[in-house]
């Protein structure tokens, strides 16, 4: 059985996502799509960076066996605490949709109190883990 991953080795995977994925493509997609006078989120093209983001975390694990990047890097993956199987869709979507969702309700209390989980819980599933029945393992 594979051991749990921790708190830093997950937050150094998901600056590692935020560095190499994130940022080229938010760079890229305003170069092409915004116009820097009046650069506005709330466009469609302002919000284009945000929606390849989002894909790219909610689509990757599926295609990659639980890997991104920052994962595959910090050697850590996600699967389904059932069968030990990569992610499907359905566990991707609660996972980053629905629990974004709580997140921001609760004006970011929920990622918090995810950061606790992980740090605390002897299991180390934070919020949207035990959402999606997943948890982040290392290889």
């Amino acid at each position: 059985m594979n051991e749990k991953a921790g708190f830093w080795i997950r937050l150094g995977a998901n600056l590692l996502d935020a560095i190499i994925i994130g940022f080229p493509i938010t760079l890229v997609t305003n170069m092409f799509f915004v116009n820097s006078s009046n650069f506005d989120f709330a466009t469609p093209q302002g919000n284009s960076g945000n929606f390849l983001n989002m894909l790219y975390l909610l689509l990757i694990p599926i295609f990659w066996s639980g890997y991104t990047v920052g994962k595959r890097i910090c050697k850590i993956r996600i699967r389904r605490v059932n069968d030990q199987a990569p992610p499907k869709i359905t566990n991707m979507l609660m996972r980053n949709i629905v629990t974004g969702l709580i997140y921001a309700i609760t004006f970011g209390i929920g990622a918090i109190v995810s950061a606790c989980m992980i740090i605390f819980r002897e299991d180390k599933r934070a919020l949207h883990d035990l959402i999606a029945g997943t948890e982040v393992v290392r290889d």
